[in-house]
């Protein structure tokens, strides 16, 4: 394992100095999901939420958030962010919302940190516009799915385990 880039030699925290790397086109894909009752799946479909549209509303939040990263995680540098996509989407199946972002930048250091906090803020927002008819959400997976750009190149996470299934019948 290398070591953590974050902590100085005597064990303090610092800011990594980028300044020495070359500027490259950077991405990265991150997702999440909200679980809510069917019902509240339904509600957001039809755009009948109290606060008004949820997916509307959660996307903007996302973009906000990502090129607000270096303002709420310590450490970060702030970038210039190129561009920045939320996309959300209902799945019946799951009776969730999932949520993609991916963003780029050309520069001296990864936006990982800028996606994974785009999903993030996009799913807390959805839990806050409709907590009045379903506080028993859950936000989930919130993971990096892949990464492009500077030296370490491009990286993609391994597909998500598959659910485990209940046993049928009595257990041993």
């Amino acid at each position: 394992m290398t070591s953590l880039t974050h902590i100085a030699k005597d064990g303090s925290a610092r800011m990594v100095d980028v300044s020495a790397k070359p500027v490259t086109d950077r991405t990265a894909v991150a997702q999440g999901r909200v679980r809510l009752r069917p019902e509240t799946l339904a509600l957001i479909r039809a755009g009948n939420a109290k606060k008004g549209d949820v997916l509307g509303v959660a996307r903007i939040a996302g973009i906000m958030a990502a090129k607000r990263t270096h303002e709420l995680i310590p450490l970060c540098h702030p970038l210039s962010i190129t561009g920045v996509a939320v996309d959300l989407s209902l799945d019946d199946a799951t009776s969730s919302v999932h949520v993609t972002a991916s963003v780029k930048t050309s520069g001296q250091t990864g936006v990982e940190m800028e996606a994974l906090t785009a999903v993030s803020v996009a799913c807390l927002t959805i839990y806050d516009m409709v907590k009045a008819v379903d506080r028993g959400m859950t936000i989930e997976a919130v993971r990096l799915l892949e990464k492009r750009g500077g030296a370490s190149g491009a990286w993609r996470s391994e597909p998500p385990m598959p659910p485990t299934k209940k046993r049928q019948g009595r257990g041993r």
